[in-house]
């Protein structure tokens, strides 16, 4: 159970205690901001009587004028890790090296500064949305890729960043708490039970508000997941490259044929055999003679195209054998035997020499 323990006033922080530490922070959009004169004051997580609880990220009108927000942060002491609640002050403080976004990178802020008595908004780092603001300026800010979002400083994996002379200087000033819209945020936050830890696990549906306690409507911003470097999908079985992106490299036995002599075969042809089907018309033994006539220059006999069906290949026609009739050979005239010669005075007849 977490218990409270006073600080000194002028500190004008409240310790909590937890034996466990906080998750990461969140990854989330900045809402656009409601008007001239509000504040950034990022989201963090607070304990309570079920655990870890997200209070979301909202804009907040300070106090008074000059004012800034410093963030509160979790820093393990003594075993167990203590909550130091945030203040408005003259000068940003020590919150713990915690990177928030959003301009509190760490150290300090550069989200915006007072100009004359009017804050003027870095739009680099703030979302200004439609809202007409002239006290504007541009200051890049760096944010190295792959930052940690560790949510506590000191202990084992917590950011270990400790306070600068600046930061020590300002933590001596005059402080004032957190506003009441912003302790009733917190409040509401701890009653929502889709903000704590052990159901979001650690990606909050409510993430970030436009204005506190206002936890519906358009100004509701939920968690996303962490941005990686985008890759390029390989393109595998199906041999095609990926949307939008041309094939380094041909799949195999796709690759372009040289050309070749007719009747051979192309070196580096597709491996890929295919079949004519069953309906194609056989070649016939004529073609080649007609290509070989047409690349002399001769003109090619012409030859009578037969129905596929009824007409097979001229090469697949064999002489047929002889019938049988075919084989008799008609009767041949018998020649005529040779009789001796009929005697002197005899006359030879049919019937013989008389």
């Amino acid at each position: 159970m977490p218990f409270a323990m006073p600080l000194p006033s002028k500190a004008q922080v409240i310790c909590i205690s937890n034996v466990s530490p906080p998750p990461e922070l969140p990854v989330y959009e900045q809402p656009p901001i409601p008007g001239p004169g509000y504040m950034w004051t990022p989201g963090y997580w607070a304990s309570g009587p079920y655990g870890y609880f997200f209070v979301p990220g909202t804009w907040v009108e300070p106090p008074t004028i000059g004012l800034l927000w410093t963030p509160g942060y979790w820093d393990w002491r003594d075993g167990i890790y203590l909550w130091n609640a945030g203040y408005w002050g003259p000068h940003i403080g020590f919150y713990g090296g915690v990177n928030y976004g959003f301009g509190y990178g760490g150290i300090g802020y550069e989200g915006g500064r007072w100009e004359n008595g009017v804050f003027a908004y870095n739009r680099t780092v703030n979302n200004l949305g439609s809202i007409t603001i002239t006290n504007v300026y541009e200051k890049t800010v760096v944010v190295e890729p792959g930052a940690i979002r560790v949510s506590f400083n000191g202990g084992s994996g917590g950011t270990t960043a400790r306070p600068t002379p600046q930061e020590e200087a300002a933590a001596h000033e005059q402080h004032v708490a957190a506003i009441p819209a912003q302790l009733q945020h917190e409040r509401t936050a701890s009653a929502n039970k889709a903000l704590l830890a052990s159901e979001n696990h650690g990606r909050p549906a409510i993430a970030a508000t436009t204005k506190p306690g206002e936890f519906t409507g358009k100004g509701v911003v939920a968690a996303r997941e962490e941005k990686s470097s985008p890759t390029v999908p390989t393109a595998k079985s199906t041999g095609t490259a990926p949307m939008g992106a041309k094939p380094t490299s041909m799949p195999p036995g796709n690759k372009p044929a040289a050309a070749a002599a007719p009747g051979t075969k192309p070196t580096g042809a597709a491996t890929i055999e295919t079949k004519p089907p069953d309906t194609a018309v056989p070649e016939k033994k004529g073609a080649v003679e007609q290509e070989h006539a047409t690349l002399k220059g001769e003109t090619p006999p012409k030859t009578e195209a037969k129905p596929v069906v009824t007409v097979p290949p001229p090469q697949a026609v064999k002489p047929k054998p002889p019938t049988a009739a075919a084989a008799v050979k008609p009767p041949q005239p018998a020649k005529p035997t040779a009789k001796p010669a009929c005697p002197p005075g005899k006359t030879m007849t049919p019937a013989g020499c008389k």
